[in-house]
């Protein structure tokens, strides 16, 4: 059995990566008991669904800062991959909190259709700007880091979301207190909680796949089967599994039927081949092979347990 794999983590980058959290779990924690007190008094049901999303952002805001912290441990005995998985299931509970909220969000808002309320506006505008710049802020703070973060990108999307809806609470604000359109605010609402739903299930499809270990989306493992039958002295790759461990570690594990029967140095200089190549075409940085030669197996099945 052969087998390799190729880290680039960086400590002062994850540091960094939970720096940046807690400031925005500092900032939401402000933005979500000014909301709420603001809600309760000016009696906006949209500043109130904005500070139970805000709420549900410091739940999973501190889920992502714990699961970044969790894959900062080492692996032992008893835990073979460290924590290197926290994050998927970090994001994994964050896309559903985002549903569950909307849910919630979703019936209040209808509710208050049917039962329409005279709100305080003023108190309604100056909140929402408050929740815009902190929240402005703290988007502009995890952006860089969600492209390659699933855990991050979890997080950025809650306060992306809520960033949105305080935008959209400003203008129901303004379009209460000069048209007194007071049912906007239960329309705003609705419009909040249905892209959080959009959003959150998303996300919620993609964290699945990766728990399950299913194969990434952008691999092809014909692809992969393809470009390994064409090395010399391969005869047929095949039981082949390739999954996400973590977001930046793609694993393959495979048995390779030889031509030949050859040494352990030549199975070795094979397996470098291998792994190069597969790095380079389809970013697999954790390859473990398994040898065979004249060996009685199913060779023409790709993939099975």
């Amino acid at each position: 059995m052969g087998g390799s794999h190729a880290h680039n983590h960086s400590h002062n980058h994850k540091d960094l990566k939970g720096t940046k959290l807690l400031i925005t779990i500092l900032l939401n924690v402000v933005i979500t008991v000014a909301q709420v007190i603001g809600g309760l008094v000016s009696g906006s049901l949209s500043l109130l669904s904005d500070a139970l999303h805000n709420f549900s952002d410091v739940l999973s805001l501190i889920v992502s800062y714990v699961a970044a912290k969790l894959s900062k441990q080492k692996a032992s005995i008893d835990r073979t991959f460290g924590y290197k998985r926290a994050e998927i299931l970090a994001a994994f509970v964050n896309a559903s909190t985002l549903i569950i909220v909307a849910v919630i969000l979703i019936k209040e808002a209808i509710e208050r259709f049917q039962n329409p309320q005279s709100i305080e506006s003023n108190l309604v505008i100056w909140l929402s700007l408050i929740a815009i710049l902190g929240n402005g802020f703290s988007v502009i703070l995890l952006k860089k880091n969600s492209v390659n973060n699933i855990n991050i990108r979890s997080a950025y999307l809650h306060l992306l979301t809520d960033f949105l809806a305080s935008v959209a609470v400003l203008i129901g604000g303004l379009l209460m207190k000069y048209y007194q359109l007071f049912w906007v605010d239960s329309l705003l609402t609705l419009l909040i909680a249905l892209y959080l739903v959009y959003v959150g299930f998303d996300l919620l499809k993609t964290s699945t796949k990766m728990l399950m270990l299913f194969t990434p989306g952008h691999i092809n493992i014909k692809d992969v089967v393809r470009v390994v039958n064409k090395l010399p002295k391969v005869k047929k790759i095949h039981h082949v599994h390739i999954w996400n461990l973590s977001d930046d570690e793609l694993h393959l594990e495979a048995h390779l039927d030889l031509t030949e029967d050859i040494s352990t140095t030549e199975f070795n200089n094979l397996l470098l081949k291998i792994e190069e190549l597969l790095h380079e075409e389809f970013n697999i940085n954790h390859v473990t092979i398994q040898p065979e030669y004249n060996k009685e197996d199913p060779k023409e099945v790709i993939v099975q347990d």
